[in-house]
């Protein structure tokens, strides 16, 4: 159907829960080896089908059937209404964000369009186009990108998705990723403004709990509905896109020069807490990891899920409210007691790859001696609050009509 993962998507996101398994359970011990429910789990979809199959056979993966016991009620998945979601650029339900990304994506067009880079893909595709849109460009019909998604998925899936093999060439698909990640994701690496509408909602949200985690003690979800909703959240599973991703890494400055994430990419944000002793796994730890369905398709629905990830969501509702977010949320570092923040420590992977925030690297106070991939929590959020809106839908709003950088173009990830 329309949307849903394909048979090899489902392999690869089950096989990702097993990697998860594999280092939470049976190396660290963070996560308990049999499980009776998921009261210390957060899980959240967007609207899109495969993105909640992706966060299904994430977790199916990790907690397969012999490590949950008779009595394991259905898991509780989180999702928004599409004109709340945050879990991904938002570009329908955001104005001035729709504007932004128009003016880069002309601003690509208008780079590359008339490029030796762009020729070369039409010695080898032209022919293959539309008779009236008969040359690929940023803005053809179908637009360099949508070809792009094309070539992958049918990579993906064996002979007999093929296309002709002109379209395979490894320089033209070196070339036409170059060129479509430029258009998508170098407004997230230019513009502060555009970080903030497509990103900053849920780079806030993660930091939030973050913060509650160092400050009180763990982070407790607004819903809960499987459990006692009491408890506090050690860790956090979101389905969303390879848009996520991208997004958060080149807004924290790790994405210069990167490809565009493939099929079951995944991002996990870790939160560790420097200690005198060894340390056993608390209530008050916290993992997030997001993930990327293995195969791209059209569909919308009326709930969220989608890339690996461990990111925690708030509950929808039917009514066009956006969930308001705590008051540490959005405060400033200067406002927080800054005792409990000390010793607190963010890493970032991506695909399994420890990743270097440039403004963490920066200064030998802003990281773990010794190893500048574990960011101090302190300078984590004040990276990310230089570009968490105080309110997404108002911001929405703001600036239209404006240009580019009307909020400046301070450089990613400091």
């Amino acid at each position: 159907m329309p949307g849903e993962l394909t048979d090899e998507g489902r392999e690869s996101t089950y096989a990702l829960g097993r990697r998860l398994r594999h280092l939470y359970v049976d190396q660290l011990g963070f996560m308990p080896k049999i499980r009776s429910n998921t009261d210390d789990m957060y899980l959240r979809t967007t609207p899109i089908p495969r993105a909640l199959e992706s966060l299904q056979q994430t977790f199916w993966g990790m907690y397969p059937p012999d490590a949950r016991t008779a009595n394991f009620p259905p898991p509780t998945i989180v999702a928004r209404s599409p004109a709340n979601e945050t879990l991904y650029p938002n570009e329908s339900n955001c104005h001035r964000f729709r504007q932004l990304a128009r003016l880069f994506a002309q601003k690509a067009a208008t780079k590359w369009n008339e490029t030796e880079d762009m020729e070369y893909l039409n010695s080898l595709w032209s022919k293959w186009m539309p008779s009236n849109s008969a040359r690929v460009a940023v803005d053809s019909s179908p637009r360099l990108s949508g070809i792009m998604d094309t070539i992958n998925s049918t990579l993906g899936h064996g002979p007999g998705t093929r296309l002709p093999a002109e379209f395979y060439d490894s320089k033209a698909r070196e070339l036409g990723d170059k060129i479509i990640t430029d258009e998508w994701f170098a407004g997230y690496k230019e513009s502060n403004e555009y970080r903030k509408l497509g990103i900053g909602a849920l780079m806030g949200d993660i930091v939030d709990r973050m913060v509650h985690t160092s400050v009180d003690g763990g982070w407790r979800p607004t819903t809960n509905g499987a459990g006692n909703g009491n408890g506090v959240v050690k860790f956090a599973i979101s389905g969303c896109h390879d848009t996520t991703i991208a997004a958060i890494l080149t807004s924290l400055g790790t994405f210069d020069g990167g490809k565009w994430p493939p099929y079951t990419s995944s991002i996990a944000v870790e939160l560790f807490k420097a200690t005198d002793h060894p340390h056993t796994p608390k209530p008050g730890d916290i993992l997030e990891e997001l993930n990327v369905p293995d195969v791209d398709s059209s569909a919308s629905k009326a709930k969220q899920t989608s890339l690996m990830s461990k990111f925690f969501g708030r509950k929808s509702s039917p009514a066009p409210t956006f969930p308001q977010p705590s008051k540490i949320a959005r405060s400033a570092t200067s406002d927080l007691p800054t005792a409990p923040l000390q010793n607190y420590y963010v890493r970032v992977r991506y695909n399994d790859q420890p990743m270097r925030i440039p403004g963490c690297a920066a200064k030998p106070s802003n990281h773990l001696p010794g190893n500048d991939t574990f960011c101090t929590l302190e300078a984590f959020k004040n990276i990310a609050d230089k570009f968490t809106p105080r309110n997404w839908h108002e911001e929405c709003g703001k600036n239209l009509g404006g240009g580019m950088f009307v909020e400046g173009n301070d450089p990613a990830g400091y």
